[in-house]
């Protein structure tokens, strides 16, 4: 009886992810989903390898495993997808603009369009935080509690303010040369570290940091980095440079920021992150034809058209899931790889034991929240197969929500 149960289950999704591929513009460029897809997941495993919530005495802080181990710091070359974020994010934007300047669409409808998609879900974050953080105050919880779950809840709204300024800027910038905010990037870079320039100076590359994978994407769109030869020279050139900048320039291995210490690669951006992202750019365009094959196996491509449609939702909550995880575990004590400090491998391996629980706890947020996201309507089935109609030249909603 369980097996039959098992192939029908089997054959449901089977026959879902067949009408999803069915439903899909023949015209559609599968690996872009592929690699927002990866660069979802990849922030969110990053984050919940990375980050610990560490109970000292009553109170929360943060910690990171990379301050303890740094040999633990290739976790963050892997998981630190925010480039290809901005490539793909530039790419689309660019090629939507001119789609919509094409069908008469003026530039205030197709901004107001994307910042919507974009703004819709953080009002349900913003919203549910308020409460949250007001009820724990007025409980007794210490405010520094609060704050630090507050700031981690929040965090990732850095990156859609950065977002929405270059997608309203992407007029100006569908033309600009990498080169350009890379520049800005080393300049501001010699005089920060090298002539001790004010601290302030380096959150000017909050901006033209990613402003260099956002223009990658734009390059991407006018046919520039169709050839292998360009992902070649931007893996193995910023590969390079970001290698040099570890071993020479006194940059931090730690692709992400380390509670503790005195310099941040990502906090704000710094040359040696804005090359790492160069290389992860190049990878990137280097695996879109292998992912192209491989998104034309209706299960593995139903499966990217599923966490596209929910990118948002999943990226504005996985912390949330993490810190409902923890305090929810509070009831039980201190639990290693929850609560513990990461200073050892047996956390790292008690924290790998967690990932399913977290993801559980996100697939709860997911429920609650991702009407948000899709604007509500019709049932979820409708929606997958209207989402995956062509428009604008074949971009469709769900490409266009980074």
């Amino acid at each position: 009886m369980t097996d039959l149960r098992v192939r029908d289950v089997r054959g449901r999704l089977r026959r879902g992810a067949q009408r999803v591929g069915a439903a899909t513009p023949p015209g559609r460029d599968r690996a872009v989903d592929a690699l927002r897809a990866a660069a979802v997941l990849g922030v969110v495993l990053g984050h919940w390898l990375v980050t610990a919530l560490v109970a000292d005495s009553g109170t929360l802080r943060t910690a990171s495993p990379l301050r303890h181990m740094p040999w633990f710091a290739p976790i963050s070359w892997m998981f630190q997808t925010l480039a290809v974020f901005f490539l793909v994010g530039g790419h689309v934007a660019t090629r939507g603009y001119a789609s919509a300047r094409a069908r008469g669409v003026p530039y205030r409808g197709w901004l107001t369009g994307r910042l919507t998609r974009l703004g819709r879900p953080v009002l349900a974050v913003l919203g549910l935080w308020t409460v949250a953080a007001t009820a724990l105050l007025l409980s007794g919880v210490e405010f520094g509690t609060v704050r630090t779950l507050v700031k981690l809840a929040l965090s990732p709204l850095w990156f859609l303010v950065v977002f929405a300024v270059l997608t309203a800027a992407t007029p100006l910038l569908a033309r600009l040369s990498p080169l350009w905010p890379l520049a800005v990037v080393l300049h501001v870079d010699l005089l920060r570290f090298g002539l001790g320039g004010p601290a302030w100076l380096g959150w000017v590359n909050v901006i033209a940091g990613w402003l260099v994978p956002y223009t990658l994407g734009a390059a991407w769109t006018r046919g520039e980095l169709e050839r292998p030869r360009a992902g070649w020279i931007l893996l193995t050139a910023g590969a390079a440079a970001t290698a040099a900048l570890v071993a020479w320039a006194g940059y931090p291995a730690s692709m992400v920021g380390v509670p503790g210490e005195g310099v941040s690669n990502l906090d704000p951006p710094t040359l040696a992150v804005v090359t790492f992202g160069l290389a992860q750019c190049g990878l990137a365009l280097l695996l879109r034809e292998r992912l192209r094959r491989a998104m034309r196996r209706p299960v593995a491509w139903a499966a990217v058209a599923l966490v596209n449609l929910s990118a948002m939702t999943v990226f504005l909550w996985h912390q949330t899931a993490l810190m409902a995880t923890t305090a929810t575990g509070l009831l039980a004590g201190r639990l290693p790889g929850l609560h513990t400090p990461p200073d050892g491998l047996g956390w790292v391996g008690a924290r790998l034991l967690w990932l399913p629980v977290f993801a559980v706890a996100l697939a709860v947020c997911w429920a609650a929240f991702r009407s948000f996201e899709r604007g509500g309507g019709r049932d979820r089935r409708s929606r997958v197969v209207r989402e995956h109609r062509p428009s604008d030249r074949g971009t469709t909603t769900a490409a266009r929500h980074v």
